[in-house]
């Protein structure tokens, strides 16, 4: 079965987000945390649902709803960093969140010239 990059990226990216919200919901931090939960497993929902699109509209609405769910998580996470909630090595959260944002962002932009 061939492997498609962003629906693998997405999906580890998803694992780690929920250890994360476990690490928060240990020093009762829920309000954020859930937000955090909400957006960085929304990148590989919403990816998957680009799999089922009905169009190519459909296609780059749903790879682009991923690409601002990543940028939320993107500001959950430095957020929770920078409000030292707990002690976590965000750098390889960061690392990745930078890599799958780059990928529906490119795949929108070439999909919507091909319009």
């Amino acid at each position: 079965m061939k492997t498609n990059l962003i629906i693998d990226k997405t999906y580890d990216f998803s694992l780690k987000i929920i250890l994360l919200y476990k690490e928060l919901k240990k020093v009762n931090e829920f309000t954020i945390g859930k937000q955090l939960l909400r957006s960085g497993t929304g990148i590989g929902a919403n990816v998957q649902e680009s799999i089922a699109a009905q169009s190519r509209k459909d296609f780059i609405n749903k790879m682009a709803i991923a690409s601002k769910e990543a940028r939320e998580t993107k500001y959950w996470i430095h957020l929770i960093r920078d409000s030292n909630f707990i002690t976590y090595d965000f750098s390889i959260l960061l690392r990745d969140l930078d890599e799958i944002i780059k990928i529906p962002t490119s795949i929108v932009k070439t999909s919507s010239e091909k319009l």
